[in-house]
């Protein structure tokens, strides 16, 4: 099947283009001004659906050198509304002068489409972007904006703070890597988690599902979430806001910034997180006298030892715009971070003292050039150092229960026994090249170099005493690209990637685990795959792709997190046969184009070779931890359906559905030879495999005053019933599920001088539903949230 996929996509590859003449050389140039012809310093002008273009001076002049032929030109600032044009460029100097008018900043709905944003549209891969700027004035964050991307479960342990992982086509946690402006946020820490970064943070977010392009470099089965910062050249601007709410909540984030004439730049992005998360949930209570816990008898409690915080700010320095960099700024990070640990991966397990804090701090250089040497080369360097310190800590001499009542332990450690620090060191560089060759041709290079080592101390003797064997890790990823663009109405691409893992680390010579020597290992792979889209109609295309891909182990899969995550040293690299489908319409109609409609579908196959799968086990004591196991087979198909419609700014309605089909897919047994595996067939557990979103907002500009914007907006959350455990266990099995659940939320949110003063209210889950991701482990019920946010410049 897959040899037949990739003959196809290569026949439309072969298309002999290559003998035509090379095109001659012409320049564009002009002024961008707004309606009332002032000049729009430092706006954007580029090619779309590539990386060529262009900054406007102090005066809004602009040249970009291009071909001659059709192009389409993209002229973009923050404030106005985008411009798309299309020309026919001749030979030698052309002139365009370009209006921007200025784009409505009320509240908006963040319309989640391939379409969304240009150079998503053409490429082949399966790509959504999220604008997030309707967003800025809510309470969510970044993980909460991901969840209206068609194919995408947000899975939460708990309330702020709380463990999360992104579900991509059936995949999730560790399959799913994250960037932010391209750059690998592997082993950052808690505080940089999807869900402590609020949505303002970012100007859009990009989702590649299942088949990734290699100037990611990433090795992924389930997809990329790429993080993208807002870049555009903004002589000042101010940025803040202030939420509370429910169980004490307390969010804030500022982001100031400037950019002089002469190219310097600036940049202080900083946010925190607060909460108590003392909210209610249904449990069964431990009775100490007889040490049982009644599972049929469910008390409603308050969460009473689940307090989270966390700070980060982030500071740029740097230059864009200069003849040997278009950018070129340095980035210091520091995040700091306390948790406070109320259960276990089962609820039913309660924690009263146990404890978890630390901090990160990491320094980042990025380089950018276009036209390196020579016209058409592009070159992207980022290198980052990231050293995370965490202690944990679990020193009590007594047990709780969910009602707070202690009883004293017969040893000290309400889990295991501990007061540790681990000392991370990540080292993470990667490097684009591309080179352009005429209009049709675009070849890419990628190389991406991590490398991890963490140090572990026992901090409970007067004297620490540090691990004799350190556990480290080499990750190097090296891509190459070839993309095919011989029209505007379809284009192709073929890529390979070569992935290597070197690991050493500790691994015990007795059962008893008391004496351990030093082991390494390496491993490598070679992954290969195309993509190719095809416009039937100018609102109508179609994308296909296929993937070999490869996921090399984390750093918790292989090691653990010192705490709850017991990790695998020995622990396989994940490979899979990975295709897509999609099929999308986008258009406008009606009298000036007020009818906005967009439907999406698509389709995903997985044949996945030692899957790695989290696992629940007890350990000694009662207690419970999670490791991690390779899974020899699993199949995976899903579809995904979508549809919004919108009338102007007044009006925007839709939503997605989800199903996603994943299966044990090995016939015998494993650690057998001929023993018939009883789960052959039946469905992966703890995956949800059926859930859906819908959301309606109604905007109104100008309601009070010129210039301000009312909105409200209603979404919902469908997940239907699955099993945390094997559908096979035991007679009740509805013991061992976790419930069909649908949630609501409500929002309101009003705006005054074109945004520079909001203010928002929220009702999250308004019918107080039970809501559940993982295992057992309960969310919050009813909660309601305000913001306040005032912004200025912008230009």
């Amino acid at each position: 099947m897959k040899r037949t996929l990739l003959y196809l996509i290569f026949i439309m590859a072969t298309v002999p283009l290559f003998a035509t003449e090379p095109p001659r050389g012409a320049t564009l140039e002009g002024v961008v001004t707004d309606s009332e012809g002032r000049p729009l310093p430092y706006t954007t002008i580029f090619v779309d659906g590539t990386s060529r273009g262009t900054t406007a001076d102090s005066e809004g002049r602009y040249r970009l050198v291009l071909e001659m032929g059709e192009t389409d030109i993209v002229v973009q600032m923050l404030g106005y509304a985008t411009e798309r044009l299309s020309l026919n460029v001749a030979e030698g100097s052309n002139n365009l002068d370009v209006v921007l008018s200025t784009e409505a900043t009320g509240i908006e709905k963040v319309v989640v489409s391939a379409s969304g944003v240009g150079h998503m549209r053409r490429s082949a891969f399966t790509a959504v972007a999220v604008d997030t700027k309707a967003l800025q004035n809510s309470t969510k964050n970044i993980a909460d904006a991901l969840t209206r991307v068609p194919g995408v479960k947000l899975r939460e342990s708990g309330g702020v703070g709380s463990e999360m992982s992104l579900m991509v086509d059936g995949f999730s946690g560790k399959h799913v890597k994250v960037f932010i402006d391209g750059v690998p946020q592997e082993g950052v820490g808690g505080a940089f988690s999807l869900n402590n970064i609020p949505a303002g943070y970012a100007e859009r977010i990009e989702v590649y599902r299942g088949v990734v392009p290699v100037g990611f470099g990433a090795d992924a089965l389930g997809g990329v979430v790429n993080i993208v910062t807002n870049k555009s050249r903004r002589k000042w601007y101010a940025d803040a806001s202030y939420s509370f709410g429910s169980f004490n909540t307390h969010r804030s984030m500022v982001n100031a910034g400037q950019t002089l004439e002469n190219g310097f730049m600036w940049e202080i992005n900083a946010f925190q997180n607060y909460s108590d998360n003392n909210y209610k949930v249904d449990v069964p209570v431990e009775d100490f006298a007889t040490g049982r816990i009644d599972r049929d008898n469910i008390v409603r409690v308050e969460r009473f030892h689940d307090t989270y915080h966390n700070e980060s700010v982030a500071a740029k320095v740097g230059v864009v715009g200069k003849s040997w960099a278009d950018r070129l700024i340095f980035t210091m990070k520091y995040a700091n971070m306390y948790k406070e640990i109320q259960s276990g991966v089962r609820q039913e397990i309660v924690y009263g003292d146990k404890l978890r804090r630390g901090y990160s701090l990491m320094p980042s250089l990025e380089y950018q050039k276009r036209n390196l040497f020579t016209e058409d080369l592009d070159l992207m360097v980022t290198a980052n150092y990231n050293n995370n310190v965490t202690y944990n800590i679990d020193t009590a001499q007594y047990k709780y229960n969910w009602l707070g009542d202690t009883q004293r332990l017969n040893s000290p450690g309400e889990q295991s026994y501990q007061h540790t620090r681990s000392n991370s060191d990540n080292w993470n560089a990667t490097a684009t090249l591309t080179y352009r060759m005429g209009r049709a041709h675009t070849f890419t290079l990628n190389h991406v170099f991590n490398a991890f080592m963490r140090h572990n101390a026992s901090l409970l003797a007067r004297e620490e005493q540090g691990d004799a064997i350190d556990k480290q890790t080499m990750k190097n990823i090296t891509g190459a690209q070839y993309r095919l663009m011989p029209s505007k109405r379809w284009n192709v691409t073929l890529f390979a990637k070569y992935y290597a893992l070197d690991v050493a680390g500790p691994i015990a010579t007795d059962s008893n685990q008391s004496n351990f020597v030093r082991t390494t290992r390496h491993e490598d792979a070679l992954g290969y795959g195309a993509a190719a889209t095809y416009f039937i109609l100018p609102s109508l295309q179609t994308k296909l792709s296929y993937e070999k891909a490869y996921r090399l182990p984390t750093i918790e899969e292989m090691f653990g997190d010192e705490d709850l995550e017991q990790g695998d040293i020995a622990i396989r690299p994940e490979n899979s046969d990975n295709i897509n489908v999609n099929l999308s319409y986008s258009d406008s109609y009606g009298v000036d184009d007020k009818h906005s409609l967009y439907l999406d579908a698509g389709f995903m196959w997985r044949d996945t070779r030692d899957y790695i799968q989290r696992n629940i086990v007890d350990i000694s004591g009662g207690k419970s931890a999670a490791t991690y196991i390779n899974y020899g087979r699993v199949r995976t198909w899903g579809v995904t359906l979508s549809a919004r419609y919108s009338f102007t700014t007044w009006l925007s309605v839709g939503g997605n559905i989800s199903y996603m089909d994943v299966r044990d897919n090995m016939k015998i047994a494993i650690g057998t030879t001929s023993m018939p595996n009883l789960g052959y067939g039946d469905r992966m557990p703890n995956i949800p495999y059926l859930f859906a979103d819908s959301d309606i907002t109604f905007t109104w500009n100008d309601c009070i005053s010129e210039g301000d914007a009312l909105s409200l907006t209603y979404d919902n959350q469908y997940l239907h019933n699955f099993y945390y455990y094997s559908s096979r266990i035991g007679t009740n099995k509805s013991d061992y599920m976790v419930p069909t659940q649908f949630s609501h939320n409500l929002s309101l949110s009003y705006s005054l001088k074109q945004g520079k003063y909001s203010i928002s209210v929220e009702c999250r889950n308004f019918t107080n539903e039970a809501l559940y991701d993982n295992f057992s482990l309960q969310k919050a019920g009813r909660a309601f949230y305000a913001k306040f946010r005032v912004a200025f410049g912008g230009r």
